[in-house]
């Protein structure tokens, strides 16, 4: 497969697919392709510089290994450092979800935290029938802000609360079912020319122009203003406030560094 590629160092990976109309953005950091705020930025920025783009019909989001994502760096979500993550993941949140095109989450192996946050941002997702998706925040004593917010409406109520609730993981083909999954590719199936097969057959012969008309015409309709602006910012207040400043948010996340139980004081 011909393509130009540019890689940013050590990060994120842009190669420009099908004559141009194809842009795929590779997370390549090993192990587990951490969300940390370096990648966040070579994410935004990489998205920045194909905005523009009268040609681009569809950005894909992979992750290099066989994985999407672990999340967002633990590391990040200390009291210290958190208030700037927070800020610098919702920018590229809101940046994902008001794209001018629409935006593919491929998902192979984990899905997880803030990657499936971005998943949720996007208007398809694919996905190798084993890949596993959650957000397992609860379980260090915070929760997820976006999963919060955007949950319900992608995956129903009930679904979003048991996830954020819980932290428990969910397979691909139960997403499918609540028509999340847009398609699902078989296990060990070449997930590049599937993909490939599944932009030419739904997107590669539409107008772009069109596509970017209808893209914001569906996200206007559904209120995603709303819900990343006056919704999602008395949330993420709340983890800053409440969560950063409470003994069991700050015990889950130096309990999960030191590989130890955590020790909850319910405060």
């Amino acid at each position: 497969m011909t393509a130009d590629a540019d890689r940013s160092p050590g990060d994120v990976r842009s190669t420009l697919l099908e004559s141009g109309t194809l842009l795929a953005l590779v997370l390549d950091r090993p192990k587990g392709n951490v969300l940390t705020m370096e990648m966040m930025g070579r994410l935004g920025a990489a998205l920045d510089a194909h905005a523009g783009d009268p040609h681009l019909k569809l950005v894909v989001l992979r992750g290099a290994g066989g994985t999407f994502s672990f999340g967002a760096s633990v590391e990040e979500h200390r009291t210290a450092q958190a208030p700037a993550m927070l800020v610098l993941f919702h920018k590229l949140v809101r940046q994902l979800a008001s794209y001018p095109v629409p935006v593919a989450a491929l998902i192979e192996g984990r899905c997880l935290g803030g990657a499936f946050e971005l998943a949720l941002c996007c208007h398809f997702v694919l996905a190798a029938r084993d890949a596993v998706f959650g957000c397992p925040e609860i379980r260090l004593g915070v929760f997820p802000p976006v999963l919060a917010v955007l949950g319900p409406s992608r995956l129903g109520a009930a679904t979003a609360e048991r996830l954020l609730l819980t932290g428990d993981d969910i397979g691909a083909e139960e997403l499918a079912r609540a028509g999340f999954v847009t398609a699902l590719f078989d296990r060990g199936a070449d997930v590049e020319a599937a993909l490939l097969e599944w932009y030419r057959q739904r997107l590669g012969r539409l107008s772009a122009f069109a596509l970017r008309q209808g893209t914001r015409a569906a996200r206007a309709g559904a209120g995603w203003d709303e819900l990343l602006g006056a919704r999602l910012e008395p949330v993420e207040r709340r983890y800053v406030e409440s969560v950063l400043a409470s003994h069991d948010g700050t015990e889950g996340i130096e309990a999960f560094l030191a590989r130890r139980q955590p020790q909850w004081e319910d405060r």
